[in-house]
């Protein structure tokens, strides 16, 4: 990890806050899967759309590990400080999820700032997740049998829907948060620690935040579901974790206030890499360890028998 991180830091690209919100798009688009495993082909994948509240068509991809009717479903939400970040920065581990355990994996590109500002991402992805639950038959999917699940700020909209599912009546067998965002202040040691990155620092962490959301809005629980009044009642989750990550100990946290509430909690701290690791599989064996142990928490969730 450590060569790695050396490696990235000498190559000749500006940092992603030094540029304007369209170059950091551009940018993390053309670095995306350089560092990936190889994509795992799957016998259905099927790109659609989901209407948002506001009539706007989401774009989603499908990932269905076999032709069976009837499958469990994921339903991912990609990371990117809220900023970057789409179907493709992340069709690899969606790939992998599907084929790894038996369900199917739906990728949403929800809508980004700063064109998009808080809440919509928000709304998009609850938006996406009910109507998967009120249509997903028509995808060939078991709408009965549903997870939600992200990385980064994906993992905070994952684990906000997970909360807006038990206030709706919507049973998730489980919500998978792999280095989640929680809190409205980065104010933990972790984010003290890991100030200067490597790869995720303050500088990042408050220029995303910038795009994203008004400073009067950061106590909102939607933006940091530390913040929630009561977990009772939400989706078991599997959190996995960077040990080298500003995040890790709003990660650990928010596993905490879940596990005080009743909630079912597996926690997996991924030792010596660091935040974003897990698209970097070709050189990190940890990425790869991931992508396995999040397959089988699927896997069990939905009572899939092992291959």
């Amino acid at each position: 990890m450590r060569q790695l991180v050396e490696r990235m830091a000498r190559a000749p690209y500006p940092p992603l806050h030094t540029l304007s919100a369209a170059e950091a798009k551009s940018a993390y688009a053309k670095s995306a899967g350089v560092l990936d495993v190889s994509k795992p082909a799957l016998p259905r994948v099927l790109d659609f759309t989901i209407p948002a509240r506001d009539g706007y068509q989401l774009p989603a991809r499908l990932y269905a590990p076999s032709t069976e009717a009837a499958l469990p479903a994921l339903m991912y939400v990609h990371g990117g400080g809220f900023t970057i970040g789409n179907i493709e920065s992340h069709d690899t581990l969606c790939r992998s999820l599907a084929k790894g355990s038996g369900a199917a994996v739906i990728s949403l590109d929800y809508r980004l700032a700063p064109e998009h500002r808080f809440p919509t991402a928000v709304n998009d992805a609850w938006d996406a997740l009910q109507w998967l639950a009120r249509e997903g038959a028509s995808l060939g999917l078991d709408a009965a049998r549903l997870a939600v699940g992200g990385d980064s700020a994906g993992g905070t909209l994952a684990a906000v829907s997970a909360i807006q599912a038990r206030d709706a009546g919507l049973p998730l067998a489980l919500q998978l948060l792999i280095y989640p965002g929680t809190t409205d202040h980065q104010d933990t040691d972790s984010h003290a620690l890991f100030e200067h990155g490597p790869v995720l620092d303050k500088a990042l962490i408050d220029w995303f935040f910038q795009q994203y959301i008004d400073t009067a809005d950061r106590g909102d629980w939607r933006f940091a579901p530390l913040r929630a009044d009561d977990v009772d009642g939400v989706a078991p989750a599997w959190i996995g974790l960077a040990e080298c990550d500003p995040l890790v100990d709003e990660g650990v946290a928010y596993a905490d206030k879940l596990r005080a509430a009743g909630v079912a909690v597996d926690l997996e701290i991924y030792r010596g890499v660091v935040h974003g690791f897990i698209t970097m599989g070709r050189a990190i064996a940890e990425a790869r360890q991931l992508h396995a142990d999040a397959a089988a928490a699927l896997r069990r969730a939905f009572a899939i028998p092992a291959n």
